[in-house]
């Protein structure tokens, strides 16, 4: 298990944060974004889809539960699903949703408000808290979970 702590003192630079680790993801991988609201995740997701799709227009899935971004012409091929589990309540919620159709199918998963589903699920390969510490200031936790071949 590998742990990587990284200082962002503004969005602008926890986006540039996500960028950078975007180019260290491989398909099929799942993001599980841990953090308190107006943490910063949506922002993170918009700089790791920067690496991926620099004209994508990324926004909070709150209300749509899910958001689908084109993979740019950057050989990857796919799509990176972007979810928020804000109001997910249980399993028979992620089911609802159709949650576990998405799995296994090759594309990136990204899942904000992770927490919320962590006992329904273990296939998670990278989980990220961001911790507001104030002034703008976040502290990103990386954790790889499972190492992927």
């Amino acid at each position: 298990m590998m742990i990587e702590r990284i200082h962002s003192k503004s969005e602008a630079e926890t986006e540039n944060i996500a960028y950078n680790l975007a180019s260290r993801i491989q398909q099929g991988d799942i993001i599980a974004l841990n953090g308190e609201m107006g943490a910063g995740k949506t922002a993170f997701t918009r700089g790791f889809m920067r690496f991926f799709a620099p004209s994508v227009r990324v926004s909070s899935p709150t209300f749509a539960i899910v958001n689908q971004y084109e993979m740019g012409d950057n050989g990857f091929g796919g799509s990176v699903f972007h979810f928020d589990m804000y109001r997910i309540n249980g399993e028979e919620d992620l089911i609802s949703v159709g949650f576990y159709d998405y799995l296994g199918r090759g594309d990136i998963l990204i899942i904000e408000w992770f927490e919320n589903i962590r006992y329904f699920f273990d296939e998670y390969t990278v989980e990220i808290n961001i911790v507001n510490i104030g002034n703008d200031s976040r502290e990103i936790i990386f954790e790889r979970v499972i190492e992927l071949d």
